[in-house]
């Protein structure tokens, strides 16, 4: 419990401190201010003696279930006391870090008694991730108005920021959308085509023989024949580098932020299309995996798998990543993989491990450029210390080429993009690729 002298206490102390040289001239004004220091410092303390506990607060927090970066959201909180008056409050919470921390202004409160007073605080989430917080510090005025009665109460706070990504209308595959439609969202099936099993039957003249299974032709004493159906559902898996790579910013923004937004709208664009969606997030340890699946509920895991995305300044470890990724997903998938390069000597083990995907998958590396980089490097120098950066950024960008080239080189589809489209460059690649029919 902590005591405090209030504004109202401090500018009385502050003005008997004025009149303390009147003590020496007026006749008996020695003896009188004293007195009245003492009397004002009794009411301070009569004041803080009267005034209720923080404990006899009480106060309970309503809030989203989620948060979206940038979208305003509105917490409630409900506060009531056994107080016989209103009670005038000073709170200041720790807000989880995501939503502002400790970096949040003082409310100030009126409290009815009865009922009590119900607040409605407007969130703005500063950034993507997850975080801990809830601790209220709250302070009670005093009836005179001289003293606040500070304590702490603790009301546990675990809060999720997810990314948001800019509403843009999907570029829609006109030919599989139509198909889809009309199927209804039903497999088609042509005895002896396709690749999932759907069932057994008799075998006539005129089937492949490839489709007769032997052991249920012995048990039948008939010639039997698997049926498969066509698969129209394709795999699309995300695999997002976390490393050191992605920490630097562009622009003030983080590169993994950007790559963050961009994934989510490719996996949109994939549960759009009712193709299956993972994720996996690595840096040095593998930070989430989340196995391909279909429709919204594949899409809220990968969102979830996003949110918790964190970029660490390590090297990043490929060769358990991509070790990881070969155990957990036999079955061929659009592998896009946001990651950056620098060069071929620095980039080496990214170079040789991205092509081990090849030829069970469909890998689709995306790196992104940097603005300022480019702009340096096409500048017209005013001066030998401009000349000297201009030379500095060819030359990495020289070398960052050559590594790409090397990747496109061992079969690795390359997408290099600024970061702010991102997102829409590589939905557009995705729907390529679909056209195509490489998938």
């Amino acid at each position: 419990m902590i005591v405090l002298p209030s504004r109202r206490w401090l500018k009385g102390a502050a003005a008997l401190a004025v009149l303390a040289p009147l003590g020496f001239v007026l006749p008996g004004g020695g003896a009188l201010l004293p007195v009245m220091d003492v009397l004002w410092l009794a009411a301070f303390l009569l004041d803080a003696a009267l005034t209720p506990a923080p404990g006899t607060v009480d106060v309970s927090r309503e809030a989203p279930v989620a948060f979206g970066v940038g979208r305003a959201a509105v917490v409630r909180y409900r506060w009531r006391h056994r107080a016989r008056r209103r009670q005038l409050l000073m709170v200041r919470e720790r807000l989880p870090e995501p939503l502002g921390g400790s970096d949040t202004p003082t409310r100030r409160l009126a409290v009815p008694p009865g009922e009590g007073l119900e607040e409605h605080l407007e969130l703005v989430p500063v950034r993507r991730g997850i975080g801990s917080g809830g601790e209220l510090a709250v302070r009670i005025l005093g009836s005179l108005g001289l003293a606040w009665r500070q304590q702490t109460i603790r009301l546990p706070w675990d809060a999720t920021v997810y990314p948001t990504a800019p509403e843009s209308p999907l570029r829609a595959l006109p030919l599989q959308v139509i198909r889809r439609r009309e199927a209804g969202l039903r497999t088609i099936r042509r005895p002896g085509e396709g690749r999932l099993f759907e069932g057994l039957r008799e075998w006539v003249p005129g089937d492949d023989t490839r489709t007769i299974d032997w052991k249920a032709t012995a048990r039948r004493g008939k010639p039997i024949a698997r049926q498969y159906e066509d698969e129209r559902r394709q795999q699309v898996l995300i695999v997002i580098d976390a490393g050191r790579l992605l920490t630097a910013e562009v622009e003030g923004v983080a590169r993994l932020e950007s790559v963050v937004s961009a994934a989510l709208q490719l996996a949109r664009a994939a549960v759009e299309h009712d193709d299956n969606v993972g994720l996996m997030v690595f840096a040095d340890t593998v930070q989430r995996y989340v196995a391909p699946a279909r429709g919204r509920r594949a899409l809220r895991a990968v969102l979830e798998g996003l949110a918790h995305a964190e970029g660490r300044l390590v090297e990043s470890d490929y060769p358990a990543a991509f070790r990881h990724l070969a155990a957990h997903n036999r079955k061929r998938a659009l592998t896009v993989l946001f990651t950056d390069v620098i060069d071929r000597a620095a980039s080496e083990a990214l170079v040789l491990h991205s092509a081990t995907l090849r030829p069970r998958h469909l890998p689709l590396a995306v790196t992104l450029r940097d603005p300022a980089v480019e702009a340096l490097a096409s500048r017209r120098p005013a001066g030998a210390s401009e000349a000297f950066e201009r030379a500095a950024a060819e030359e990495l960008l020289g070398a960052r080429e050559a590594a790409l080239a090397e990747m496109r080189g061992r079969g690795v589809m390359v997408l290099d993009v600024p970061p702010r489209g991102a997102g829409e460059a590589v939905v557009a690649r995705y729907h390529q690729l679909k056209r195509r029919g490489l998938l």
